[in-house]
């Protein structure tokens, strides 16, 4: 069953953004960039490493280098249960 972003967010998961420069198979001087966001768990990061894998097995650019940052949006401890609403009109 797919899990919302919050449901993901409250077990640790923060968002892991990658940019792939990868060489173009024709054109192996050349560099490409290809970018990719998933949620994951750091430090360990199981989904980027899985697609890091896939990449290497499945795609014909070769990796040259990939550069990732992450970060966590909501911690356990910063969520809060809010039981009203205010509109103004």
């Amino acid at each position: 069953m797919e899990q919302s972003e919050t449901e993901l967010m409250l077990k640790g998961y923060g968002l892991t953004t990658a940019e792939f420069f990868y060489r173009m198979p024709d054109y192996i001087h050349v560099l490409n960039t290809f970018i990719w966001q998933e949620y994951d768990l750091a430090p360990d990061h199981p989904k980027l490493f899985d697609f890091i894998d896939f990449w290497q097995r499945e795609m014909e650019g070769p990796l040259h280098s990939v550069r990732f940052t992450h970060r966590k949006m909501v911690a356990p401890g910063e969520w809060r249960n809010v039981v009203g609403e205010f509109r103004v009109n």
